[in-house]
């Protein structure tokens, strides 16, 4: 039985950041190759993270990319690298005249590039549209013999296929699969993806080394679980998600059954490893609660500094969804780097306003009170004349949500604090928010999670910590924008609970609402949900991007036209 010391670089790249990519990944290589791996696996497109969207498509990038991948080879001695960046490919697509590239990956050691291997099966569905800018690749496959072992490589969606590349691969001779990826967080994905790859290990008697990315990029988190699979498909190694890290294990490989078929290029016969055996290093997932908010911190904490943010500024009701995201940001950036703004009008409560100040005293963020009225009784003034004979309405409501917005992004000119928008999916969905109001801001942390999420997640902040981080009656107070005399979210909307499930069916699963009222609930309930969402696309089409959590968010998954006359 031979032995293979793997390092899996679990990484936090920044799309198109080069330089800086190429250090991560020469300081995760250096740290693997003093640990006496054989090889060092990194996540897919890592030299230019991912996604990079159409930067691919300018052939300069694609040259520069190819230089820093060039420069990280020169850099390997003995211990294989495995890269992922974007190759260059022969000729030029016929409808666009432009270069074919390649998403890919460098097999590297001893200074240079031993080889290639490229994606093979793209995904263009739900975020993905790779496609679009990359041709897959094809071909025989090659092997590349490692610490006398015989191993292969893949990219991300080649592995969730059963037909796919791996068993090809296996059936061709491989003993071990190097799986680069970089595949994006949504609820229940981590362990669909454990199911999957022991499988994927099982049925091809072929163990399985899967790395993948963290951290956020726009609307995108990457929850890394990086993991490491033996032949018989038993779980030995796993990262912590969420984290960035390198895993040193020692797998072993039973000798193969029969020789390889496909060709194989021999890069080391025996191990590199010495010292005590490394592995079993099996980090604990997280629970649906704690995996969801730690998404939110990350996506969060990434889209701010990544931008070159240092500090947020939240508007603070003393509502529950801008007391989660404060508690969302506090966790992310810290409490001195999180500013809340407590902005009252003629309606707001007493009770509001100390709820407000009472979460910013236990996050321990600085607040303070800067009244609407005076620029909302100045607007009244302003277009008295104009509305004249019309009675107060929806205007006057949605009039004091833009004093509001103005005020956050006046402080975020002058301080350079990015506004935090505070609306949740429920509300996104429907259109329970005023454009160019509380919509404003840089980016929705909450914009896909639903209201009764909202709620879970608040009750989770208090439990983790402890104590009352989000004051109980902000928990039990029934939800009211407070924009008029004892308004409620109810008197406006369903009841969450029944508007959440009418939208995941409609939203996430793409039911039509016909189909939905065929289950048994009400027509005009669900009719006047279906054509809230469909009347409001205009809006959301306005709103900042935001945390993906869901396998379906408002962003890159659901591209609805605006004008839609259909009514399902």
């Amino acid at each position: 039985m031979a032995s293979l010391r793997i390092g899996l670089a679990q990484l936090d790249p920044v799309v198109g950041d080069l330089v800086g990519n190429r250090a991560l990944v020469l300081d995760a290589y250096r740290r693997a190759s003093d640990a006496g791996c054989d090889v060092v696996v990194f996540g897919e497109l890592v030299v230019t993270g991912y996604p990079p969207e159409d930067l691919v498509l300018k052939p300069g990038f694609v040259r520069d990319t190819r230089a820093v991948l060039d420069d990280i080879a020169k850099e390997t001695g003995e211990c294989i690298a495995v890269v992922g960046f974007v190759d260059i490919g022969s000729g030029e697509h016929s409808a666009t005249g432009r270069p074919v590239i390649h998403n890919a990956a460098a097999v590297c050691g001893h200074g240079v590039v031993h080889g290639v291997y490229r994606k093979r099966l793209l995904p263009n569905y739900d975020v993905f549209d790779e496609e679009r800018t990359f041709t897959p690749g094809s071909g025989p496959h090659h092997l590349y013999e490692i610490a006398g072992v015989r191993v292969a490589v893949s990219i991300c969606e080649d592995i969730w296929y059963a037909d796919g590349p791996v068993s090809e691969q296996a059936a061709g001779g491989a003993q071990v699969n190097l799986s680069l990826n970089s595949s994006p967080y949504h609820r229940g994905k981590s362990a669909d993806r454990e199911i999957m790859l022991a499988q994927r290990a099982r049925e091809n008697a072929c163990a399985i080394a899967y790395v993948n990315q963290v951290g956020g990029q726009d609307e995108l988190v990457f929850d890394g679980g990086s993991m490491l699979f033996d032949a018989s498909g038993a779980l030995v190694g796993r990262l912590v998600n969420f984290r960035d890290g390198l895993l040193v294990a020692d797998l072993d490989v039973p000798a193969p059954a029969k020789d390889a078929t496909l060709p194989v290029t021999v890069l080391s016969s025996t191990s590199r490893a010495t010292g005590p055996r490394r592995g079993n290093e099996v980090q604990p997932v997280f629970t649906d609660l704690a995996e969801l908010y730690e998404a939110l911190v990350v996506g969060t904490r990434d889209y701010v500094r990544k931008n070159g943010f240092t500090d947020v500024v939240i508007g603070l009701s003393g509502g529950i969804d801008s007391s989660i995201v404060a508690c969302v940001a506090v966790d992310a950036l810290g409490a001195d780097h999180v500013h809340g703004v407590s902005m009252p009008s003629r309606y707001s409560s007493q009770g509001s306003k100390d709820d407000a100040y009472a979460l910013a005293e236990a996050l321990g963020i600085d607040i303070r009170t800067i009244s609407i009225e005076p620029a909302f009784q100045a607007y009244l003034e302003m277009l008295e004349p104009s509305f004249s004979g019309r009675p107060a309405d929806l205007t006057e409501e949605n009039l004091q949500s833009r004093c509001r917005g103005q005020i956050l992004m006046a402080l975020s000119n002058k301080f350079g604090w990015m506004v935090l928008t505070t609306g949740n999916k429920s509300e996104m969905a429907v259109g329970y928010f005023t454009i160019y109001g509380d919509s404003v801001g840089g980016y929705a942390v909450i914009k896909d999670v639903f209201k009764t999420d909202v709620f879970a997640l608040s009750r989770f902040v208090n439990e983790r910590a402890g104590s009352e981080v989000i004051p109980e009656a902000v928990l039990t107070k029934p939800p009211s924008a407070e924009l008029r005399p004892d308004q409620r979210d109810d008197q406006s909307l369903p009841p969450y609970d029944v508007l959440d499930a009418v939208l995941e069916m409609y939203v996430e699963r793409d039911m039509t609402a016909a189909e939905i009222v065929e289950i048994g609930l009400p027509s005009d309930v669900v009719r006047r949900i279906a054509r809230l969402v469909d009347i409001n696309e205009y809006k959301r089409r306005q709103c900042p991007p935001g945390v993906r959590v869901t396998e379906k968010a408002f962003g890159k998954d659901r591209r609805l036209p605006i004008t839609n006359g259909y009514r399902g």
